[in-house]
């Protein structure tokens, strides 16, 4: 990530003339910043939705507490269909080189419930990556739900680490937009396995290339 310049500063205080002392005024402390989604902007669940919900928004908001192979309970599920969008206020998300963007769900394998992602820089106008829902021999390329996610406070591997996060990968530069504030995240309807789905289930999202 392009990190911000972080200031702590401190300021001493006027010589008193009566006590000879000089008083130091306390430090201000410098501003906190991370990759991770700050804000749910909107949710609209689909049919067989309803896990996760009691814990909104703090759930999908932060970094990642993913499962690897056994998939992870720390995530909303959006039923069939569902839509969330978040919002950026740290960073403003940019092309840079590679990966831009991480999305973690919660998939093992076998079992996938993918998602359309796409963005915006003014909430409403929105280019979404093409997701390929019938290309399971590649993968699927282009959704989200496939990578299993290795991220979490037990592993010691950071949200954006894109080598060991896991979580799937996406590129600005593949839809041909340079800088975005919100995400968009929708179910994409289908999934891999027999019977219903309970729709794609959103751990976390992780900046990769942004500017304050």
């Amino acid at each position: 990530m392009i990190l911000p310049l972080l200031f702590s500063c401190s300021s001493p205080g006027v010589d008193s003339a009566d006590s000879g002392s000089i008083d130091e005024l306390p430090a201000t402390p410098a501003p906190v910043y991370d990759a991770f989604a700050d804000e749910v902007v909107s949710f609209e669940p689909g049919e067989g939705a309803g896990y996760g919900q009691d814990r909104m928004p703090d759930v999908v908001l932060g970094p990642p507490v993913g499962g690897g192979t056994s998939g992870s309970l720390d995530v909303v599920s959006f039923g069939r269909e569902g839509v969330i969008v978040l919002l950026l206020t740290d960073f403003t998300l940019i092309d840079g080189e590679g990966t831009d963007l991480l999305v973690f769900e919660n998939p093992f394998p076998g079992w996938y419930e993918l998602g359309v992602v796409g963005v915006s820089d003014d909430g409403v106008n929105f280019v979404d990556w093409p997701c390929d829902t019938t290309n399971a021999e590649a993968g699927y390329p282009g959704c989200a739900g496939v990578q299993q996610v290795w991220s979490s406070p037990d592993s010691g591997i950071a949200g954006d680490d894109v080598q060991f996060a896991g979580g799937d990968a996406f590129d600005l530069a593949n839809i041909g937009v340079s800088a975005a504030r919100y995400l968009r995240i929708r179910d994409a309807g289908v999934n891999s396995y027999d019977g219903t789905s309970g729709g794609f289930d959103l751990d976390a999202v992780a900046v990769i290339h942004g500017v304050p």
